[in-house]
């Protein structure tokens, strides 16, 4: 049975690779990102794609942009939210306006996002599957990770309890935590091979994740395979998060 999946950050790589797999899957697509332009580069010549211009930092263009997929046809049972930002600073140089942006485009935009998308599974009485992005840096200590740290575990807590009180409406709500990923918000991460070296280094399945590593997590929690799984935290990070590397 297909499904229409309402992608939330669309211009992201993580979000793009997950595009792919939905349309192959026969899937349906609302690819909703504040940057239309790129939107329209990316989908606009792919069939079975709502492009929507949506802030998702804003609960109100959420709202809209909704309603919108809804009026063009395209009624979202499952929902992907690929929007994030990555800030790696010890607390005492992070400034309350970097500290807020981190939550605004971190946790609030996925608090918009997923209440948007439950109201519309409600509202048409119908099952839903929704699947957030958080990172293995909450479930470990990492140095200079306090405010992103924060914001995504905020989503995981946010995801455990929206998927015991929507269970019972059938909608399913789950996490894919992710560890470092080859895209561009993490290029100055990988900037050298240096650096991707050691970065390579601090996971006991040494490497970084591909934007389709966890695009496949996604794609399968978002699926009806995955019809017995909620408020699960699926890590995508080579054992980081709950195993120790032996680096040398």
């Amino acid at each position: 049975m297909s499904s229409t999946v309402f992608v939330m950050g669309a211009t992201s790589a993580i979000a793009q690779s997950l595009i792919h797999l939905e349309l192959q899957a026969g899937n349906k697509v609302v690819a909703a990102g504040r940057n239309m332009e790129k939107l329209q580069e990316l989908y606009g010549s792919k069939g079975d794609v709502c492009l929507i211009q949506v802030e998702a930092t804003d609960p109100e263009s959420v709202k809209v942009g909704f309603a919108e997929a809804d009026n063009a046809g395209f009624h979202a049972d499952a929902y992907a939210h690929c929007v994030g930002s990555i800030l790696v600073a010890p607390l005492h140089r992070t400034s309350d306006a970097q500290f807020q942006d981190v939550l605004n485009v971190n946790l609030l935009s996925a608090v918009y996002g997923l209440r948007a998308f439950v109201n519309g599974c409600r509202e048409r009485k119908s099952a839903g599957s929704a699947v957030l992005v958080s990172t293995c840096a909450t479930g470990i200590g990492v140095a200079n990770h306090e405010a992103i740290a924060a914001a995504k575990a905020g989503i995981e807590g946010l995801a455990k309890s929206a998927a015991n009180t929507y269970a019972p409406d059938g909608i399913r709500i789950n996490v894919v935590a992710p560890g470092l990923t080859d895209s561009p918000i993490a290029s100055a991460f990988l900037k050298s091979e240096v650096m991707r070296a050691a970065s390579a280094k601090q996971y006991p399945l040494q490497g970084v994740n591909t934007p389709e590593d966890v695009a496949q997590a996604m794609h399968w929690l978002l699926s009806d395979q995955a019809s017995r799984t909620t408020g699960t935290i699926l890590n995508v990070d080579g054992g980081f998060r709950n195993t120790r590397p032996l680096v040398k």
